[in-house]
Order: C-alpha cells, then structure tokens, then sequence
C-alpha cells in the first residue's frame, strides 16, 4: 500500500485540500478531498481526481537547463552556464527593456514571489500576468469606489447573483457545488443568473437572464435603472456610508427599462422581478467572472455590477460583500483617474495592479521605439498559447533579444526561448496559493512536496536567488552575519535582518531572496522556499490585528512568529484570520463608499445614445472562446488522457443555428474570425441562444505521443482572436465577444 499524503487542487482559485495515495514509482494511485482542510472540508470535483496526469502524465517533462543553438534546435547545459549566461544578458540590458511575465498559475505563488528580486536586481520595472487578462478592470473599479478589493458571501446569502460566471465549473468560492445545491433547494433563497448560456449554474437559478452576448452593459443599467426608478434603494444606509447617489439617481432615473431590456433580449417583466428580489432580500452576494470580464464594456460592467448590490445596502454583513484580509496581496490598485497613474512604455495602456495589459505585449515589442522591451523572464506561464492572438504573440516572442522561460514543461512559450530553465512540478516541492479570500475565517495552505522531484531541476527560489547572485546586487558580506544570526534563534535573526535593513535600505527589495538564503536553510523539512513568509506573517498581523488575535495566535511580535510557526507546521492549512463584519469597515479605512465614478457614470449615460448593436451579415455568430466545461481547467494539464467527457472540445452551437447549416452532432465545419480559420466538430445544444458558439478552454496544447510524435488535441482559442479587440479602460481581452462566421463541411478536408 502506498501512503497518503495531503496535498491541494491546483486547477482553480479554490485550491481545494486533497489527499493522495502515492504509490511506490510516485504515482497517484488515488485522490480524494482532505476533510481536515479548514475552507474545503473534505469537498472536490471531478477535475482534482485526475491530477496524476499533471504530475506522471505525457507531458514533455523538463529535467535539464537547455540552451538554443544557432539552428533553433536546444542543447542542454549545466546550471552553472545557464545561470551565468542568462544573468550577463540581462545585465547587458538595460533594465527597463526586461519584462516579466507569469509568477505561478493557480495554485503556484510561492515560487513567483521570489521573481521581485530579480526584477530589481536587473532594473526591470514592468511586468504582467493572466490576471490582466481578466481582473484588471474590476480591481480599478473596487479600488475607485471602495478603496479596497472586496469578495461574496456566497454560502450564506439569501440571494446569489452571478454576472458572466458558471461556479458549477469554475468554483471561485469554497464548496460550491454544494453550495449551488443549497441554495437552489432552500425556498427561502434565490439565485439570479446572467447569462447567454443555459449553463448548469443556470438551471439551478430562479431567475435566468439570457443576456444576448455582449449586452451585459444594457441589462445592468435595466436593472440598477429599476431599483432607483421603483425607489426600492437602501436611503437610509447610503446617508451612512455612500456619497455620489445624487449623480447615480440623476442618471440612471433617465433610463429607458424597456428599451434596454429589449436590446438584451431579456423580458423586462424578468429583469424587473429579478431586480426586485435584490431589493427585497435581507442578503444579497454578486460575483462576476470571465464571461463580463473578457467581454465588451467589462469594467463599465464591473461598475454597475456593484451599484446593483451598494445601491441596496450589501456590504458588511453576513451574506454580502466583505473587504479580506491576505496574507500576501496581489492585486491592490490605487484607483487612478483615467489620465493618471502609470501606462505601459510604447502603447500608453493603463497599468493596474502593477500590470501591463496583455492585450498590449506585443505592440510594446513589435515596434522600433527605443523603450520596447527587449527580453522577457516568463515563469509558469505559457504567452505564446494563453493570450489574445497568438500568431501575433509568437512573432513578438521571436523578436525579443531575449526569451527565458522558467517552467516544467516544453510549452508553445519554451519552444521559442534561447533558455529553458527547468523547475519541480507542483507536487515536487513547498507551494502555495496567495488567492486566500474566505471570511469571516481566512484560510492559508503551504503544501508540503508530495513526490521527490527528479534529478535535475531547481525550485523557483532557488533560481530567482541564484540570478540575483549573478548579479552582483546581492553582497556576499551581507549574508553571511545573517545567516549566523539565524542558527542562533529566530529573535536574534529578526534583529540583525532589521538592523540590515535599516543601515542599507536598498536590500529591501531584495529581501525574498535575502530571507531565502539566511532564515530559508534552518526552516524544518526543507522548507526553505517559505522563508519570504516570515516577513509576509509578521506584516499580516500588524495588518490585521484583531483577526489573527481572535485566530489565536495572540499579539505583536509573538503573533508573528506563532503565526509563521504554524503555517510551516500545518500540512492540511490553517486560519489565519477570524474576523467579525465589522472588520470589512476598517479595512475600508473609514472611507465613504463612491458610487459616482465620472467616467464611468458617463458610460452608462452615453448608452442612450449609442446605435443600436445589430447583426452582422459578415460576422453573425459571437465566438466564446474558451468555455469552461467539466473537463477543462487551466493548460497545466498536457495530458488529453485526463478528460472524461468532450475529449476534443467541440464547438456549442444552438440547434436552430445547426438546422440552418445543415449539421449534425460529430460533423465538421469551418469557423472562420478575422484572425484565422479553424476545423471544428460540431456539437448542437438547447444551452445555447442562436447566434452564439463557443470553443472551451485548455484544448489546442500538444504532447509527445510515443508513435505519432508531437500532437495537438483540440483548438487553441487564441489562433482566433485579436489583440486589438479590449476594453477601452483596462485593456482586458473580448475572448467572450468575438465576431465568426460557420460553414458546413460536407467532407473532412
């Protein structure tokens, strides 16, 4: 018999706790939820069974640093000359010209969060990640009318709202399965849906809004305009907590309900009875996802979205919104004014959250200005598959001085690099997740290593700290007095790092690699890679003091240190935080709620105005491209083998749409986007409106098959959309809105 061992889910934000039966050569043998994992409690889907085909399945695994030749085939090389190599081109360069990209996937940050190092110690200021191809906008929305980033209370609301989002495939909250069920029997609570798509979500709901795609925007304003028009808003709370009804009242008072409903396709006796049960529910939780997010006007979206659930006085109880506490932010963004703030080098794109759009890549590398960037560090992450036109993208990549790719695999973005530095899988080493959101009861989870990693490739800390090294911003007669101070206690550490710190300031921003090297070594199990945690506990707790005190874990320093202690010692996770509702105020910072954005409120205005959106006879269906299903998950998971169902990712078409063309389920035809033109096989369903299809994520990745050689299954969504097609505020991509035509093959070509 093997041994099990606890581990997490890495296919989802959720990171669900599971336990694996690993057995004697390393494989899984088994999988099954780790009831002692405080958010997920025993709780997974059928797509963390199957992770043995991340960890042994046939991906081409990488094991050794390789290094382009002239002939663009690789050779491998020691860790030595990659290091050195990699580090003096870099050096060559200057800073501003280096780009990073990636950091960890969704269950791989602790690595990522060494990279900080790097860029400073190769002067590099720009970076992004797949965030900003999603969450921007909503990020500089919250931070606009917030001031902080807030989450729903989704497991104990009596009404659950979801705008553009499936949780039945893509969770986003802990249980929610489970939770969906819940709700949809419990007579006393509601669900709202909107959606183009009769998803599984969907069929649970009360309320269905089958938005006609892309008119999200004209439904929102329908149904915020009905909560104002029918005075069915909170007065007597905003007077407390918000300024700026005045303006909202003024615009959204002049809303013509019928009209918009109309332009959506939704009934308007629908919208206004869903509306009502917003008004009239003691909680209410919205949520939105990737189906508003990488779709036409998001952040206007995002915008509205919010005031459906500020205007009605969600905020700061059971079962609404909350502001969390993290243990390690990633996405804090100061809410500059458009015109303000900072914007990529060449295409002047608004930077949020630190990060450049991905939509704009390419056009800051293709491009004779002089501040192009001119090499790329990409770390777990995959450009040239993962966003909007690839074709573009690849040619970017090829462009660039330099490409070095940290990853486990040989990705679509390795294959283009000049190194390929290779690091453990996710199950080969210390990880974990920054997307910790839960509350009242916060929740963090390092994971220890499952399997031992093969011979030869290096955790990401321990790259980022050998190119830090190279680089000669790292003194060698700083580190040692530390690293002597931390064999003699953790008390005396925390002195000598402060006292370090203090007399040269400028190794702060060296400090994860610092930490590594000097606290890392003399963490228990070789743990290591959870030494920039320490300084992450320690400003956690002056952060949130009451939370980690009522957690716990006690006060001031000591809380630090006990609540450091028990991460590295807690194999299931831990809580972090336990926290009362008024804690989302303080984290508000005593700020009022605005709920009058200017430019935002302009939009919504300026709707009346807009044309009409009407058909295309050119372009007249609307392309989803990448659908999340019951066996698709982030392209981590090389393997086609994992999938149960759709095994290779048909294209959803309304059966209208289908009897038009003459189609049937399993027939091929030809669909066509102003980017590229791809086979497809057709599958006819009742899920979807006539005029929209839609291709799933994850598929279009390739494997090494023993006789066939290397093989794509599926589509890869991005040979199909434009880089040039993203909102005009955040720059995210319209991978939800992308105008196709469709042609009927009578024969495989």
């Amino acid at each position: 018999m093997g041994e099990w061992r606890p581990s997490a889910c890495i296919l989802c934000e959720c990171n669900c706790g599971v336990e694996i039966l690993v057995g004697p050569s390393g494989s899984f043998d088994k999988i099954r939820g780790d009831r002692l994992h405080p958010a997920s409690r025993g709780y997974t889907c059928n797509k963390a069974l199957r992770l043995d085909r991340y960890q042994n399945g046939r991906a081409e695994r990488l094991t050794r640093p390789l290094r382009r030749r002239p002939d663009g085939t690789f050779e491998e090389i020691s860790w030595e000359s990659a290091i050195g190599e990699v580090a003096a081109r870099l050096g060559a360069l200057p800073g501003e010209s280096i780009f990073y990209y990636g950091g960890g996937g969704q269950g791989n940050h602790l690595g990522g969060s060494y990279a900080t190092a790097t860029m400073k110690a190769f002067g590099a200021r720009y970076r992004s990640s797949a965030l900003a191809q999603e969450k921007t906008g909503e990020f500089w929305v919250s931070a606009r009318m917030l001031g902080a980033p807030t989450r729903s209370d989704v497991e104990h609301c009596e009404v659950a709202v979801f705008v553009g989002k499936n949780p039945y495939q893509s969770h986003g909250f802990p249980r929610a399965r489970t939770v969906l069920k819940e709700i949809g029997r419990d007579p006393a609570r509601s669900m709202i849906v909107i959606d183009p798509v009769r998803t599984e979500t969907a069929e649970l709901a009360d309320f269905h809004l089958q938005v006609r795609p892309g008119t999200d925007v004209y439904l929102l304003t329908a149904m915020a305009a009905v909560l104002v028009q029918e005075e069915l808003v909170d007065e007597d709370w905003l007077a407390e907590h918000a300024d700026g009804l005045s303006e909202v009242r003024r615009t959204l008072s002049a809303v013509p309900v019928s009209r918009y409903c109309a332009t959506a396709g939704v009934e308007e006796d629908l919208v206004r009875a869903a509306s009502r049960r917003i008004a009239s529910a003691a909680s209410v939780a919205v949520t939105e996802d990737l189906g508003v997010q990488m779709n036409r006007d998001s952040t206007v979206v995002s915008y509205l979205q919010r005031l459906l659930w500020l205007l009605t006085g969600n905020l700061g109880r059971q079962g609404t919104q909350y502001a969390f506490s993290n243990l390690a932010p990633i996405a804090r963004d100061r809410g500059h004014k458009v015109g303000e703030g900072p914007v990529s080098p060449v295409a002047g794109a608004k930077i949020i959250s630190g990060l450049v759009p991905c939509n704009v890549i390419a056009e800051e590398i293709l491009t004779e200005h002089p501040a192009r960037y001119r090499a790329m560090l990409v770390e777990s992450a995959n450009p040239a598959h993962s966003l909007a036109d690839s074709p573009a993208m690849r040619s970017a990549l090829e462009a660039l001085d330099l490409l070095v790719v940290i990853d486990v695999a040989m990705t679509e973005t390795a294959r283009l690099a000049d190194y390929v530095l290779p690091a453990p899988t996710q199950f080969e080493k210390w990880e974990a997740t920054f997307f910790t959101f839960d509350f009242p009861r916060n929740i963090f989870h390092l994971r220890r290593p499952v399997v031992d990693p093969p011979d030869g490739p290096l955790p990401e800390p321990e790259i980022h700290a050998r190119l830090v090294e190279a680089s000669g911003a790292l003194p060698p007669e700083v580190v040692e007095p530390l690293r002597e101070a931390a064999a003699r206690g953790r008390a005396a550490f925390a002195e000598a790092f402060l006292n370090t710190l203090g007399a040269r300031p400028e190794l702060a921003r060296l400090a994860p690699v610092l930490l590594y090297r000097t606290l890392g070594p003399t963490l228990p199990g070789g743990a290591a890679a959870a030494a920039v945690l320490w300084s992450a506990a320690h400003g956690f707790v002056q952060e949130n003091p009451a939370g980690v005190k009522r957690a716990g874990y006690g006060e001031g320093l000591e809380a630090g240190e006990r609540l450091f202690d028990a991460i590295v010692s807690s194999p299931h996770g831990l809580v972090t935080t336990d926290d009362v509702q008024e804690e989302t105020w303080r984290r508000l910072k005593g700020r009022r709620i605005q709920l009058h954005v200017p430019e935002l409120l302009a939009e919504v205005a300026g709707l009346a105005d807009r044309p009409e959106p009407a058909g295309d006879r050119e372009w007249p269906f609307v392309l989803s491209a990448g659908e999340r299903r019951a066996f698709t998950a982030n392209t981590i998971i090389r393997d086609p083998d994992w999938r149960g169902r759709d095994t290779g990712g048909a294209l959803r078409i309304a059966v209208s749409d289908a009897e038009r063309l003459g189609v049937t389920a399993g027939d091929r035809a030809m669909l066509t986007t102003r980017r590229g033109s791809v086979e497809v096989v057709v599958e006819p369903t009742d899920r979807m409106r006539p005029g929209h299809i839609s291709l799933p994520n994850g598929f279009g990745v390739d494997h090494l098959d023993p006789e066939a050689g290397r093989v794509v299954t599926g589509i890869a969504p991005n040979e199909l959309t434009s880089g040039q097609d993203r909102d005009a505020y955040a720059g995210t991509p319209w991978h939800k809105h992308v105008p196709a035509r469709l042609v009927a093959l009578a024969e495989p070509r």
